[in-house]
């Protein structure tokens, strides 16, 4: 485990630095924030009870949503996995004692974790003290605190174990640009990233909700919200932790079969 903790600690140092690339970042959270609020906003007006969720729920998941969109969000690609692969310099990967599956694991959640630090704390921060209208409700109990933790940290393993199907694409396409486009979309709409799993039609929703993509980002910001209490709660995490296993399993056995057919060429 030493080695996998240094890699994590090298690479989370080295993400944390890009500060300014943060600070835009800041910028577009709150501007998609605004925007989603007010749009909500306007249809709630129309009938509110017409809506799964109250107006406040729905404020909540959006801003914990901007908060943590490096941590939840397909598109967050680790660059460097995908031009291993690619370039071939994967091969001097391949003869390190190292698993490789946990490496990539290990500097994708550094990457990402790092990147939700410089965002969170100033989205949520500034978020807690809007304007009644646009501000987000934080009255959890300490055991719901303690909940949404452990399903923040079950999301993210549900997200990185699904981007390392992602990435072992590249073993079987010259430029797996395409697949990721396709896939970053797709994840991200039956995630909850455009609009709250709820909202969606019945048959869909019931789909979605036993899916992998039910086990991303869309059980931790359902629990702050206050939306998912009790059996329900239970039900959606043990799914988490389903798929999270599933996914890395299944993971683990595409990767061993892929580096027993890799070849690399060139020299």
């Amino acid at each position: 485990m030493r080695p996998f903790f240094a890699l994590f600690r090298i690479r989370f140092a080295n993400s944390l630095q890009y500060r300014v690339a943060a600070i835009a970042g800041l910028a577009t959270q709150f501007a998609w924030g605004f925007m989603y609020i007010l749009a909500f906003r306007a249809f709630y007006a129309e009938n509110p009870a017409a809506f799964p969720m109250t107006m406040e729920q729905t404020i909540s998941y959006i801003w914990l949503q901007q908060a943590f969109v490096a941590l939840f969000f397909i598109w967050f690609w680790e660059s460097s996995i995908i031009e291993s692969v690619e370039s071939g310099s994967i091969a001097y990967e391949m003869v390190r004692p190292i698993d490789l599956y946990g490496k990539w694991v290990v500097t994708a959640a550094a990457t990402r974790i790092s990147r939700c630090i410089l965002r969170a704390t100033p989205i949520l921060a500034i978020a807690l003290i809007l304007p009644v209208q646009f501000r987000l409700s934080a009255d959890m109990g300490p055991a719901a605190a303690g909940l949404f933790l452990v399903s923040v940290t079950l999301s993210l393993g549900v997200v990185l174990a699904f981007s390392m199907l992602v990435y072992m694409s590249a073993f079987y396409t010259i430029n797996s640009m395409g697949v990721r486009i396709m896939v970053a979309v797709g994840a991200d709409f039956l995630a909850g990233g455009y609009i709250p799993i709820p909202f969606f039609p019945e048959i869909l929703r019931r789909i979605v909700e036993h899916s992998p993509f039910g086990a991303m980002q869309n059980m931790p910001l359902l629990i702050f919200s206050g939306y998912l209490r009790g059996a329900d709660l239970a039900r959606g995490m043990s799914l988490q932790i389903f798929w999270l296993v599933a996914l890395v399993l299944m993971g683990r056995a595409i990767m061993t079969r892929a580096l027993r057919r890799v070849v690399t060429q060139g020299g």
